[in-house]
């Protein structure tokens, strides 16, 4: 007899009523019942946080890489500025270093607008860290921005000339490049002088009958609307005469009937119409980069309303011999500043750079446009055939590398719009993002040349 046959059937019948128990124990596991429990947000309970700001920073936080270099800075020009001191009533002014730390950061972080800057002061954990409890308003912001063009044009310098001192930069060769980028003022907003001699009547009456009304309104509360009404309509009649004014230079690089089609625009009197990028016609500021090619350091900041790049490249070149005591040994720019003329001044003894610019297509087929016509100079004579050369061409390479490579980083940051007007507003935030460039490719260089002394 087998042993299966020797287990009695009540116990068989108990072993399989245990087997299936586990069974639909198990499948009761894998599919349970009855209603999920799950985390819920709850938003209403009160709970005590114990932190720092400092704390709520990471270590390796971007915010304090620029306060680091903003606490560097000599800032004492602004600091004489500053009113209230000790023993005097008055509320206490707030410290430049966080106005310049808040701009540098947002530049980095591609923004552009002072209410969007106050905003991230009261949400955002890195500019709250910058403010330490301090509280800013768009209003002082917006002013401080544009307030001291002379002294961000001396970061500029200190920014490039400590890099050279480091060796980290060495104007041998700079490519300047332009890049016209959006003003704010709109199409409509370029009248003729017919239309603009009757906005300005129409301005200054305006500004008369408000200052009647001022004068003659009692009640304080309606004297401050009144009073920024008035404020409004003497800005707007002062553009309109600056907008006469800049198109009286218009009118005097026009021929013909062309002068008569001449527009200002009473927005940004001093915008002009350019050719964009993608081929349209906008209104537009021109902003004049110089990159140094071997570290991409910004060494030169100029801003101007001409949609063409002619001209441009010699106060470039005597922008560097005032801000650093040297001109470029070489200059890459592209085919828009290749004139004979501004070659020869930049070439000359006098003052020293050797320009790299592509020869323009000659008109008449067949005729190499490397040899040099009857009519040059020495000067031009060199140019051309220098062009000619491979060791010229491979040069050439660079300025694209170099140039272009800065200006769609600036682009990426936000420089696409002009958020101000005029053009010394409009270099002061070109100069921002050149300071702010320039501070981060610092922090690589010196980066770099550390691994490369731990190498050796």
């Amino acid at each position: 007899m087998s042993t299966e046959d020797t287990i009695q059937p009540s116990s068989r019948n108990a072993n399989e009523a245990r087997l299936f128990a586990i069974e639909a124990s198990e499948s009761q596991e894998a599919e349970p019942s009855g209603r999920p429990r799950l985390r819920c947000a709850e938003r209403h309970q009160v709970v005590m946080q114990v932190a720092s700001l400092d704390s709520l920073l990471p270590e390796d936080h971007r915010a304090r890489l620029v306060w680091e270099y903003v606490r560097g800075l000599d800032l004492s020009r602004l600091y004489e500025q500053v009113r209230a001191v000790e023993g005097r009533a008055g509320r206490d002014a707030i410290d430049p270093r966080i106005l310049v730390a808040l701009w540098l950061y947002a530049t980095l972080d591609g923004v552009g607008s002072a209410r969007h800057l106050s905003r991230l002061c009261e949400d955002h954990v890195a500019y709250r860290w910058i403010c330490g409890g301090v509280s800013v308003n768009y209003h002082t912001l917006s002013d401080f921005r544009t307030a001291h063009p002379e002294l961000l044009d001396d970061l500029l310098t200190q920014s490039a000339a400590t890099l050279m001192h480091e060796g980290l930069v060495t104007l041998h060769r700079v490519a300047q490049d332009g890049m016209r980028v959006r003003a704010s003022a709109g199409a409509s907003s370029f009248r003729r002088r017919a239309s603009l001699e009757e906005c300005q009547s129409q301005a200054r009456e305006q500004v008369e009958s408000l200052r009647r009304e001022l004068e003659e309104d009692p009640a304080a509360s309606n004297r401050r609307r009144q009073a920024a009404r008035e404020r409004a309509a003497r800005e707007r009649s002062e553009r309109v005469a600056k907008a006469l004014g800049e198109l009286a230079e218009i009118e005097s690089k026009k021929k013909g009937e062309k002068k008569e089609k001449a527009r200002a625009s009473t927005t940004d009197p001093e915008a002009r119409v350019m050719k964009m990028a993608d081929g349209g016609f906008r209104p537009a500021h021109n902003v004049q980069f110089a990159t140094d090619t071997a570290s991409q350091v910004i060494t030169g900041v100029e801003v101007v309303n001409a949609g063409s790049d002619e001209g441009q490249m010699p106060p470039m070149v005597q922008q560097h011999q005032q801000r650093y005591g040297k001109v470029p040994e070489e200059t890459l720019t592209d085919g828009g500043f290749a004139q004979l003329e501004d070659i020869e001044k930049v070439s000359s003894p006098a003052v020293g750079t050797t320009v790299y610019a592509p020869v323009q297509k000659p008109r008449k087929p067949g005729r190499d446009p490397h040899q040099p016509l009857p009519g040059d100079s020495a000067t031009i004579a060199q140019w051309r055939q220098r062009m000619g050369t491979p060791e010229a061409q491979q040069i050439y390479k660079e300025r694209a590398a170099t140039a272009e490579c800065v200006n769609a980083i600036s682009r990426n940051r936000g420089l696409r719009q002009f958020l101000v007007r005029g053009l010394r507003k409009v270099r002061a935030v070109a100069l921002w993002f050149a300071i702010a460039h320039n501070l981060m490719r610092a922090v690589a260089l010196r980066a770099q040349a550390a691994w490369a002394a731990v190498g050796d």
